[in-house]
């Protein structure tokens, strides 16, 4: 298998386990509440990415360390906000809201017009999402949850290319998920309490940090050091109709047809913008 269709297989992989991971995430919220499960999955993954890469913090200079700290405090506050959006309106509708993200850095900084036709059919979609003459049953605080997100998104895609730089392999991300736990930690386990050292539930959040952290984001570093960043862009612009489907499956939420079309708006808008963006913002697009 050539390297490039490797990086291929890792990323779309990477893509499922994350969507079907947070699927799974969300019947946890009932015990654990959406803060909980963020941080009982930050915690797990933290640790199993530890024992993995064993990451060298003493020797290393503080600047390294800092993009590594505020990569971690963009990837915790991500979750929260994701999950937050997600206990609120559905899984696809939520991922779908939060790739505006993305959608940004590929972008950004742009002059090419093409790039405001790609931004114009995400916007379109999005409003289509939410719907702003008042007949959508979208709840508003979860809305501005998963804008959250994708603002932390935006900066997690450009941290995450910076620490897998500085740090080999996935000690960089270990780092990371670390400080990702420690920020969450205050808003977990005031939501999550006594629930959080439930062995059952400790062995779902288990599950749920593989699915959702461990395997997609050590996939993903992989896949970006075999694959061209455009290539892996537009695999990533999957992820909000992978989301839709694994509303669909493991959370039986099924979506009404404008909501369908408006996914698949904002597919095509973040495929077209990764497509035409220039390399330097082909890869900064690169999602996790």
């Amino acid at each position: 298998m050539s390297d490039e269709a490797r990086g291929v297989a890792l990323t779309v992989a990477g893509v499922g386990s994350a969507q079907f991971g947070a699927g799974y995430a969300v019947t946890l919220f009932d015990e654990l509440g959406p803060a909980g499960a963020a941080f009982i999955r930050l915690v797990l993954s933290a640790i199993v990415l530890a024992v993995i890469w064993r990451p060298r913090v003493r020797g290393r200079p503080r600047a390294d360390l800092a993009v590594a700290a505020t990569f971690g405090a963009a990837l915790g506050f991500m979750n929260l906000a994701i999950y937050s959006a997600m206990d609120r309106i559905p899984l696809g509708i939520a991922v779908t809201i939060e790739f505006a993200g993305p959608l940004a850095v590929a972008v950004i900084g742009s002059r090419r017009p093409l790039d405001l036709l790609w931004v114009a059919l995400a916007a379109v979609g999005i409003v289509l999402l939410i719907d702003p003459s008042g007949t959508s049953s979208l709840d508003t605080l979860g809305v501005v949850y998963a804008l959250a997100a994708a603002a932390l998104w935006a900066a997690y895609i450009v941290l995450s290319a910076r620490t897998g730089r500085l740090f080999p392999g996935g000690s960089g991300l270990a780092i990371a998920m670390v400080v990702g736990a420690v920020v969450v930690a205050p808003f977990g386990i005031a939501q999550g309490g006594s629930a959080l050292l439930e062995p059952e539930l400790l062995a779902a959040g288990a599950a749920v940090a593989l699915a959702s952290s461990v395997i997609p984001y050590s996939l993903d570093l992989e896949a970006l050091r075999l694959l061209p960043a455009r290539v892996f862009g537009v695999l990533m612009s999957l992820e909000p109709a992978v989301a839709a489907l694994a509303g669909l499956v493991v959370l039986s939420q099924a979506l009404a047809l404008r909501e369908w079309l408006a996914i698949a708006l904002v597919v095509a808008a973040s495929a077209g913008a990764t497509l035409s963006a220039a390399p330097r913002s082909a890869r900064a697009a690169s999602t996790p």
